[in-house]
């Protein structure tokens, strides 16, 4: 016999594709966030809608600073960067948030910062990171 038989094959294919169409929504999360990449590009002026984002920052001890405000440079609590950011986004509903998380800070705290975005009105959520270094080149 010369041919090959594909029913097989098409069976676990179809039991495979029930699972994944069952499966996939149960994966999403309450939090959406667009992750970055590891090469991610810088974000496009035009994306930006030529306004600066509103950045909520957690330094490693999680303190707040929301880069909004007369004093952004000091820190903030839960409640007071809520209602800035929540202000922030109601004059500029399209403005691009983002997270500038410190990498030695807990995870739930910048989770926390972000549901705060999202309760303030964000309905996108970005993270800002470092760029890769630059691979090295091997010496001759």
């Amino acid at each position: 016999m010369g041919e090959i038989n594909v029913v097989p094959y098409i069976d676990v294919m179809l039991v495979l594709l029930i699972i994944f169409m069952i499966t996939a929504p149960l994966l999403t999360q309450g939090i959406k966030v667009e992750l970055p990449k590891a090469a991610a590009e810088p974000i496009d002026a035009r994306a930006a809608n030529n306004m600066e984002p509103l950045v909520l920052s957690v330094d490693a001890r999680g303190r707040l600073y929301l880069n909004v405000g007369a004093t952004p440079q000091l820190p903030l609590d839960d409640a007071t960067a809520l209602v800035r950011a929540t202000a922030a986004l109601r004059r500029a509903p399209q403005r691009v948030v983002l997270v500038k998380g410190d990498a030695a800070v807990n995870y739930g705290r910048v989770v926390a910062a972000m549901v705060m975005l999202q309760q303030a009105g964000a309905s996108k959520v970005g993270f800002l990171t470092e760029p890769l270094p630059p691979p090295a080149t091997p010496q001759p």
